[in-house]
């Protein structure tokens, strides 16, 4: 009995630890199918063995995605979540377990789509919408309303009149398909880690704390449910109809089965068909469509009787394991990868597959040789989800994270509470080193015009060792080199000598800096003028600027408490580059807006959008998309979005005209 109980408080804490990865990290270790698998063990042991239960188990709750960065709004209904299932057999199950809660009375099933996304619920009142909240943990959620708004296929304002007073409506915040590669590329090209997949991306995106850069991602929606006093109809269908017609994203694939069969057939053809949509799915979802036979069903602490989420299955093959190999990234991250047998995968050849970091090499127990299942679900690249030991090698040797650094051979270092390990030699490891001085010449940093390519030739060469030394390059240099011409060389030398004009900021970006990106940099440049002011400052002094944590501020204090690096930058100011805000970029800085919020709303005429926000910006101020209670005034122009309007107007917040801001901002402008 006491190793029941031991079995039961080691699922426990395993499924609480994948909780976590999943809601918290975005960065889930199982499938979706292991894992609602050990939770339904889980679950039978408790049955069997009640005296063991706990009213903590994560059996008895839903996993929660609260953020301490958000306020908590609790949920007028609880938002719970669905009952999963994996088999025909099991859907035969909930609808004769439906037909005899309903006493043998007759009823509908509706079909949908299970959109792979993160939960949303939508509070409209007088057809505003006023609230979104994230699902939480099912009674109380984080408020991203100021988010939200910045998602199109969301309505600020329904159409038509025949809606609720107020009411929720439900669904699922996505990130396509198209969206999402794109991140991933941009993340990639700045040696930030990748997501996952839409649905982890989708879940990062709606807990940042920008709406801009919600809104620069581009994310969708699909609206499933709603809930309310005063619905129009007593069916789901019919509802769902209905607030399409006040303008919400309802999806088209959405079908009324009357018969079991109805529903199999919807299932099949889905899980061929979805491969063929913009956005990720992974099941099928099963409501009963009359809103009374739901209420007479009823739910279970956590989840609805009525309603049931089949899952498809991953697709994924079986493959040897052929070697694993160790890459080194610019900031000097150690990322492993596994090497496999060549197989087809959902109409892909698959060679490689993810590993993460050396716990999930432990958690699988991966040996050279070894039978793994691999997956390609919404993964940006396959990920290994089981070994088969049974069919394990006599004779396999067990793969080991490596304790040196594959390029360098420098002891690697892995710091308390993260999973990475690291190499800590930036400054003569070379994929580092290249790394290092392919961000230096980025179009958003120095831009010289050379690629990547260029500069492992250099390097291989002897001709660069860091990005000091592209400024003694020579002419006679390049010519030395295939494939570099006389008018490529002119080339690439003239943009070297323009990039000593690139301002003091993106100066800084350039260094790359451990955590310095773009926005940072700017933030940096604005408290210290000059380089050498930055280099002096205390860790106290830059934890005190905007977004600039202890981490942060330490990694700056690092770099510039080294001696290679300061000798670097000392070769650089020798070459010119602006190591300093120029004259006229502090003659227009002020504290004119400090402490003050502003929102741009409509056409200008004198300036365009983004010369006002580099003003504000200049002055101190705060840059935000949309409005709310902290935001000072609205910079407006012609046509101003009718929306933001009312808003403002609902608020009270003060509405200013081009005019007005430039007679602010330039007290003699005329």
């Amino acid at each position: 009995m006491q190793n029941i109980k031991q079995h039961i408080e080691t699922l426990r804490a395993e499924i609480e630890s994948h909780n976590r990865n999943y809601y918290d990290l975005f960065q889930p270790r199982i499938s979706d199918y292991e894992f609602d698998q050990k939770l339904k063990e889980l679950e039978e042991l408790e049955k069997e063995y009640p005296q063991f239960a706990d009213a903590n188990s994560p059996t008895q709750r839903v996993g929660s995605d609260v953020s301490e960065k958000f306020a908590q709004i609790e949920h007028q209904y609880p938002m719970l979540s669905l009952a999963n299932t994996y088999s025909e057999g099991e859907i035969m199950e909930f609808y004769n377990r439906t037909t005899k809660a309903l006493l043998g009375e007759e009823f509908e099933i509706v079909c949908e789509l299970k959109y792979d996304g993160t939960s949303i619920s939508l509070i409209y009142e007088n057809g505003l919408l006023t609230q979104a909240i994230t699902r939480g943990d099912g009674t109380r959620g984080d408020d991203v309303t100021a988010n939200v708004r910045t998602i199109r296929s969301i309505p600020l304002k329904l159409t038509g009149s025949d809606y609720p007073a107020k009411f929720e409506i439900r669904g699922e915040i996505l990130m396509p398909w198209s969206a999402f590669n794109q991140l991933n590329e941009e993340r990639s090209a700045n040696e930030e880690s990748l997501f996952a997949n839409p649905r982890n991306a989708a879940a990062g995106t709606l807990k940042t704390l920008d709406p801009q850069v919600v809104a620069n991602r581009k994310l969708d929606s699909y609206l499933y449910y709603l809930l309310g006093e005063n619905l129009l109809a007593d069916t789901h269908f019919a509802n769902l109809q209905a607030a399409r017609d006040w303008g919400f994203k309802i999806s088209d694939a959405t079908k009324v089965c009357h018969v079991l069969e109805e529903v199999i057939e919807f299932i099949n053809y889905w899980d061929k068909e979805r491969h063929n949509l913009p956005v990720a799915t992974d099941g099928i979802v099963l409501k009963v469509n009359s809103l009374r036979q739901q209420r007479s069903i009823g739910m279970t602490a956590k989840s609805p009787r009525w309603a049931i989420a089949y899952k498809f299955q991953a697709e994924s093959a079986e493959t040897r394991l052929l070697s694993v190999e160790f890459s080194v990234g610019r900031t000097g991250v150690i990322t492993p990868v596994a090497n496999l047998e060549p197989v087809l995968l959902s109409g892909t050849i698959v060679k490689r597959a993810s590993l993460y970091n050396e716990d999930a090499i432990e958690e699988f127990d991966l040996h050279i040789g070894d039978l793994c299942s691999v997956e390609k679900g919404g993964e940006i690249i396959p990920k290994i989800t089981r070994v088969n030991r049974e069919m394990r090698l006599p004779d396999s040797i067990k793969v080991r994270f490596v304790e040196n650094c594959p390029a360098c051979g420098t002891k690697l270092e892995r710091p308390e509470g993260e999973a990475a390990h690291f190499c800590p030699n930036h400054l003569g490891c070379a994929p580092q080193i290249k790394g290092g001085i392919e961000l230096f010449i980025s179009r958003k940093a120095m831009n010289i015009n050379v690629g990547s390519e260029s500069i492992a030739q250099f390097y291989d060469a002897g001709l660069i060792k860091n990005s000091a030394d592209l400024y003694d390059l020579t002419a006679d240099d390049l010519l030395k080199l295939d494939r570099w011409q006389k008018k490529s060389v002119d080339k690439f030398l003239e943009s070297v000598e323009q990039s000593k004009q690139v301002a003091y900021e993106r100066v800084l970006y350039a260094l790359g800096i451990p955590g310095v990106g773009e926005t940072g940099a700017k933030k940096l440049a604005k408290i210290f003028h000059t380089l050498d002011d930055l280099m002096q400052a205390s860790l106290e002094q830059l934890v005190g600027v905007d977004e600039v944590g202890a981490v942060i501020a330490q990694n700056i204090h690092n770099y510039f408490s080294n001696k290679e690096n300061r000798q670097i930058l000392l070769r650089l100011k020798k070459h010119g580059l602006q190591m300093a805000l120029d004259e006229s970029a502090l003659a227009q800085q002020s504290d004119k807006l400090a402490g003050q919020t502003i929102v741009i709303s409509g056409v200008f005429t004198h300036h365009s959008r983004d010369e006002y926000k580099a003003m504000i910006e200049q002055n101190s101020g705060k840059n935000a998309v949309s409005i709310s209670k902290n935001t000072t005034f609205v910079l407006a122009g012609e046509n101003m979005g009718p929306e933001k309007l009312k808003k403002a107007e609902k608020l009270g917040i003060k509405i200013m005209n081009e005019e007005e801001f430039l007679n602010m901002i330039f007290i003699d402008y005329a």
